[in-house]
């Protein structure tokens, strides 16, 4: 293990997160990110179950619950800004505001498990993978010009990932659209909401809308756009321009502040589109390259798991490789077998989330109200019963 030399593509939750592993078990780590940095803004993600003791046994914990959105509730607002409906038990974002579940900003987080990692981890940011070749190492020519050899390389480049499409084949043969689509960026606190959210949907499209939440003690916001979009989403997924044209055209008009928050959108340094959407793979590595997070089982925003099944797929990974001494094809197996049914289960919250979220929505529109509230917190229960589904080994 301590002449492996791993390659891992992509810097946000997963790539930190398995480079904290690596080093400590001894391998020799490379991280590569195309930004010049950690990137900043996003959306705020959640750390649940088994992200919570994987986080614990980082010895991050502490800090990862001090920056905590500490969201006090949420509030559902029409057009002019009248109080519909508020509540002090949950938030569009976060969910139960008594659970154990951390509700953290993306780029805190990533920050906290980047910094854990220690001395031991290369970083070479302004940089990704051109190409490679693989048979008994991984030959990687990078977008710099530079060429290095590795013994095996991690893609944890998340949704759009050129490691899987160097290694597996077209982006298009694993994803699945799920029909809907979010952007979110920093914005002023411009509503003055103290550790608070307000959520206002579009008139007569009640699966569009936009939500604000405070966000670093009250000091800034994020803005959420949301929206089922009237064709699919074809957009290059670095095209910031076209991605803000969409958005802008899809939640048009004078309801509520959304044209102040879409003029804010077109000049934010940090915003974020993408369509929802899983990826699905028959195997999650092919020789000595191997996908993690995103890149490999996607579930989307809609599961509320992408940050856990990232820190958790990170710690199963690296733990794996441990246990096989280094060797790629037991370990890549151990990985996949051991996180292959938290993951599906994973995926299917997802789809189920969509759904109810749809017969909500209809059910709301009819008048049906009780009908909403049940089929709400049924969807609640059948969560908690998948975020809880898998325990953490020791490696």
């Amino acid at each position: 293990m301590k002449n492996t030399r791993v390659l891992i593509s992509g810097a946000g939750i997963a790539g930190p997160a398995l480079a904290y592993w690596l080093d400590r078990y001894g391998f020799q780590t490379t991280v590569v990110e195309r930004a010049p940095g950690i990137r900043p803004g996003g959306q705020a993600v959640d750390v649940r179950g088994p992200a919570l003791e994987v986080a614990g046994r980082m010895g991050i914990l502490a800090e990862v619950r001090s920056k905590n959105t500490e969201m006090r509730g949420m509030s559902v607002v029409d057009g002019a800004g009248n109080e519909l409906y508020r509540s002090e038990e949950r938030t569009v974002s976060g969910g139960d505001l008594d659970s154990p579940d951390v509700e953290i900003l993306r780029d805190d987080l990533a920050e906290i498990i980047a910094a854990a990692g220690g001395a031991g981890t290369e970083y070479l940011f302004g940089d990704s993978i051109a190409a490679l070749e693989q048979d008994d190492e991984v030959r990687v020519t990078f977008e710099s010009g530079l060429r290095r050899t590795f013994d095996l390389v991690v893609g944890a480049d998340g949704l759009h990932s050129l490691t899987r499409r160097l290694a597996f084949g077209p982006t298009e043969a694993f994803i699945r659209p799920l029909g809907t689509c979010m952007a979110v960026c920093t914005v002023p606190n411009f509503l003055d909401l103290d550790h608070w959210q307000v959520m206002h949907q579009m008139p007569g499209n009640a699966l569009s809308g936009v939500m604000v939440m405070s966000v670093r003690d009250n000091a800034e916001a994020r803005a959420y756009f949301m929206f089922d979009p009237a064709e699919p989403v074809t957009l290059d997924h670095r095209d910031v321009s076209a991605q803000q044209e969409l958005v802008a055209r899809e939640l048009a008009g004078d309801s509520w502040h959304v044209p102040r928050l879409l003029e804010w959108m077109r000049s934010a340094p940090d915003f974020h589109f993408d369509a929802a959407a899983q990826i699905h793979l028959d195997s999650w590595s092919r020789g000595r390259v191997v996908l993690l997070g995103d890149a490999g089982y996607c579930g989307s925003p809609l599961s509320g798991q992408g940050t856990t099944m990232a820190m958790v797929g990170g710690y199963v990974l690296a733990g794996e490789l441990k246990a096989a001494g280094g060797d790629h094809t037991a370990a890549f197996a151990a990985y996949e077998k051991e996180l292959r049914d938290y993951v599906r289960a994973n995926q299917e919250v997802a789809i189920t989330n969509m759904r109810q979220r749809r017969a909500q929505v209809a059910q709301e529109t009819a008048g049906e109200a009780e009908a909403a509230d049940a089929l709400a917190e049924t969807g609640v229960e059948e969560f908690a019963q998948v975020v809880a589904s898998y325990t953490v080994k020791d490696y």
